[in-house]
């Protein structure tokens, strides 16, 4: 049973808000991002506090893009725990939509109508030219799970979020692409469940 994992993913940037896929390129957030990492940040203490979990006992970990270092330093200000103590995991980074990150969906169902068809008729599977299936990140993530044996806060990305749905609560294949991701708030993995916060 993996333990309770209490997962951020990380604030807005500019090309959340224009719509680009981002994938992994390093994009800093945006004023509204950093706000939504505070608010993250507020609402984990709240959610540790209730638990009687101490906070500078729990492992820190996040993927190593900018994004997710920002939101990560932000969370734990607010908890009034310093930068340092972090683990970056490079298997933690969003999956990469290869050639057509940087672009909005639009543009990609404009340049590659053929690839855009493949991919909303199976998003766990479809790999983009040059890129990562859900499928390819869910095996990526596979062994850092299996390696997780205390509570741990950890602070990633969308496409993360829906993969550990998927490994941790039993989502379905189908539905697990398509779940909701939110930033500003917590996603709870505990018992074989999760729960946004």
């Amino acid at each position: 049973m993996t333990p309770p994992l209490f997962f951020l993913r990380h604030g807005e940037t500019d090309w959340n808000a224009e719509g680009r896929l981002q994938g992994q390129k390093d994009i800093d957030l945006n004023a509204l991002g950093r706000q939504q990492a505070a608010q993250a940040g507020r609402k984990l203490k709240k959610i540790l506090s209730s638990r009687g979990l101490d906070p500078a006992a729990l492992c820190w970990q996040a993927s190593p893009l900018a994004r997710t270092r920002e939101t990560m330093f932000l969370a734990r200000k607010e908890l009034g725990l310093p930068a340092e103590g972090v683990v970056f995991d490079a298997r933690l980074r969003e999956f990469t939509f290869g050639r057509w990150e940087g672009k909005t969906w639009p543009e990609v169902c404009a340049e590659d109508p053929e690839g855009a068809a493949a991919r909303d008729a199976d998003k766990w599977r479809f790999r983009p030219p040059g890129g990562e299936s859900y499928a390819d990140l869910t095996e990526r993530l596979r062994p850092w799970l299996d390696a997780q044996h205390e509570p741990s806060v950890v602070v990633s990305h969308g496409g993360v979020a829906r993969a550990l749905m998927h490994l941790i609560g039993g989502l379905c294949v189908e539905r697990a692409p398509t779940a909701d991701i939110f930033q500003g708030r917590v996603l709870v993995f505990s018992a074989g469940r999760f729960d946004w916060i």
